[in-house]
């Protein structure tokens, strides 16, 4: 797991053992950043939502592939992040959702 800002951390994929420890931490939004099925071994989001939604985690999921970011989905992420919740993003390695972290926070400095 990688802190990218007070409020935001990111990793790789995530088990639905991995939650309790994220909840622990303050987490209150999970994001995925990953599509199902882009690896054999991966848990499917909806494994993911349902583990976290009863554990009382909100739960978005924001999928692309690693080079189809666009603008969209950094706009979307910024407007969670506005809620101000303490949020975790994942995706296959963490560094998607780093690159969306970054594209949010620069849009939300354009604002």
């Amino acid at each position: 797991m990688q802190q990218l800002s007070e409020q935001v951390s990111v990793s790789g994929q995530l088990a639905v053992d991995d939650l309790p420890l994220l909840k622990e931490q303050g987490v209150e939004l999970l994001v995925c950043n990953r599509p199902d099925g882009e690896a054999a071994d991966q848990t499917a989001f909806a494994d993911i939502a349902a583990a976290a939604r009863e554990i009382g985690m909100q739960v978005e999921n924001i999928p692309f592939a690693g080079s189809e970011m666009t603008e969209a989905h950094g706009r979307a992420f910024a407007a969670l992040l506005a809620h101000g919740k303490r949020t975790h993003a994942y995706c296959r390695s963490g560094a998607r959702s780093g690159n969306l972290f970054a594209l949010a926070s620069q849009l939300m400095a354009e604002q």
